[in-house]
């Protein structure tokens, strides 16, 4: 035996373990699910011009005659918005294909919506059917609604409390690389011609197939298996190989008191221990602030403006001196703006804590949108150099929103609620920001119409509310408990009756290295360590 056994609490010794299982897990899960957010977003882009051709062409040989342009406007708009649309219906299934199917079961099952829509979209021109692709992208922006959802419920169920925050905010790395690698694809040189455009929109399918063949031989969340089915051994074996070796003592009691207090929960309200329901959600007085809090980002997180700034980027790259046949190889820049920010806030997160990131990010954003909007009324004046202001706005703009909001905001539902309410948790959050992504594509174009040059006034007023919003009701969660969670939102909403139930007074130490500020970044660090024969 080790000296240090003799110091050191059992299991705690091998917390560390060899990250390398973990490391593998996040990818497999994360290229097959909030990659394709990122991705799906980004493609559409490239082939506008020859879907609302194909759109026409199709028309026309269908009844004779050609559409306007308000009419092929429409119909284009109903292919974007057929995206939100389905990520609405993703987000409503996710709570319940949680549950029943578990975390890694549920994102293998996810691909099916996507298979379906890479071949709809691979025969539409031979179908002659536009309307295939309307189908296509809602059962694509199904997979995303559900990938946002589970995959990072699972990252926070998986991951160690020292790595939790940064193992989960790789989801928003991954949704930043897929819209990079989507700008990319596009390009006219790879995908993003006439010919291939059928092509661009069903490579969809190529990262889903990646996480079939790979995600079926990494582990099930530990908590999933504990709490919701019961099974403490599969749990142990889950937790081990996440770990790279023994389960540590200290997360599996945790666990256990966590099983526990949703026991005791459930028999002091006569009901038997199971998965909350959105309403059942909305009905329990201890969690509407955390309720509170979560809709409040996820609606944030959308109505701020980030993904209208893409709408200008063109424009004002343009206005900036830049070559027509160029601007889409600028363009990849704002893409790989916001994949640089969210690694360098994963590498921070767990260092500068999430409430500092979320409120920095949405203040950064405010001030950035005064500047825009400035720069924007001087251009238009003719005021020399003003276009090159615009485009540095834009850039920053998109880096203070992966800095913060872009990542944060998925956690969230992870690290404040139980495992009885995190799914439906998500359900919540999932169905605030589809919604909100659905109004701002649908509305943005009338409020450029509108308000011209302070098109982004709205914009600012959300992101100034939002930090002053969550910077008073936030708590920071950082290598907290959920009890140590539960009992900061109390205070901070001067919540004064005690829980039924809920032990939130003694909340478990953690001893296994909640002290050590990592990231997922840094989890290549463990490979090649711990290969000893186990006897």
């Amino acid at each position: 035996m080790n000296s240090t056994q003799d110091t050191e609490p059992e299991g705690t010794s091998k917390a560390p373990g060899n990250a390398r299982t973990l490391a593998l897990t996040v990818c497999s899960a994360a290229i097959g699910g909030t990659f394709q957010y990122g991705y799906n977003i980004s493609i559409i882009n490239a082939p506008t011009s020859y879907i609302q051709a194909f759109i026409n062409d199709t028309y026309m040989q269908r009844w004779g005659t050609s559409l306007d342009i308000s009419q092929v406007t429409i119909l284009w708009t109903l292919i974007v918005s057929a995206f939100s649309l389905g990520g609405l219906v993703g987000a409503l299934l996710a709570g319940p294909l949680a549950v029943h199917f578990g975390r890694k079961n549920s994102l293998l099952l996810n691909n099916s919506f996507l298979f379906v829509g890479a071949v709809l979209v691979l025969t539409c021109r031979v179908a002659k059917s536009f309307e295939m692709i309307i189908l296509a992208r809602f059962l694509v922006g199904m997979n995303s609604g559900v990938s946002m959802n589970i995959q990072p419920m699972y990252f926070g169920e998986s991951a160690p409390k020292h790595l939790r925050g940064a193992v989960a905010f790789s989801s928003a790395v991954f949704t930043a690389f897929g819209i990079f690698l989507g700008q990319v694809v596009g390009l006219t040189e790879l995908l993003g011609t006439e010919p291939l455009w059928p092509y661009l929109l069903a490579s969809n399918a190529l990262p889903g197939l990646i996480q079939l063949l790979t995600l079926p031989w990494f582990p099930e969340s530990p908590r999933y298996l504990l709490i919701d089915r019961g099974d403490r051994e599969a749990c142990v074996r889950a937790l081990g190989r996440l770990r790279g070796g023994e389960a540590p003592v200290l997360e599996m009691e945790e666990m256990l008191q966590e099983q526990q207090q949703q026991q005791s929960t459930a028999l002091n309200s006569g009901n038997a221990a199971s998965a909350k329901t959105p309403w059942s959600l909305f009905k329990d007085r201890d969690l509407r602030s955390q309720l509170r809090t979560v809709m409040a980002a996820s609606t944030a997180m959308m109505l701020c403006g980030n993904d209208s700034i893409y709408f200008y980027a063109s424009y004002i790259f343009l206005e900036a001196g830049i070559p027509p046949e160029k601007v889409q190889y600028v363009t990849i820049g704002t893409g790989a703006s916001e994949l640089t920010a969210s690694i360098l806030s994963n590498l921070l997160i767990e260092r500068v804590g999430r409430r500092y990131l979320l409120v920095g990010g949405y203040s950064l954003m405010s001030c950035w949108s005064v500047v825009f909007t400035v720069a924007l009324n001087l251009q238009s004046h003719g005021v020399a150099g003003m276009p090159y202001l615009s485009m540095a706005c834009v850039f920053a703009y998109i880096l203070s929103f992966g800095l913060g909001p872009a990542g944060v905001t998925g956690i969230l539902p992870a690290e404040i609620f139980d495992q009885a309410a995190r799914p439906a948790a998500y359900m919540v959050a999932g169905s605030f920001m589809w919604i909100s992504l659905f109004l701002v594509g649908m509305l943005f174009p009338f409020i450029v119409n509108s308000l011209g040059d302070f098109c982004f006034l709205p914009f600012l007023a959300v992101c100034l509310v939002s930090a002053m919003f969550l910077g008073l009701t936030l708590p920071e969660t950082k290598g907290k408990t959920l009890a140590e969670i539960t009992a900061e939102f109390d205070r901070k909403n001067e919540v004064k009756q005690k829980r039924p139930g809920r032990q939130v007074d003694e909340p478990i130490t953690d001893h296994y290295q909640l002290d050590t500020a990592c990231s997922f970044t840094n989890l290549a660090q463990d490979l090649g360590q711990n290969h000893k024969s186990r006897d």
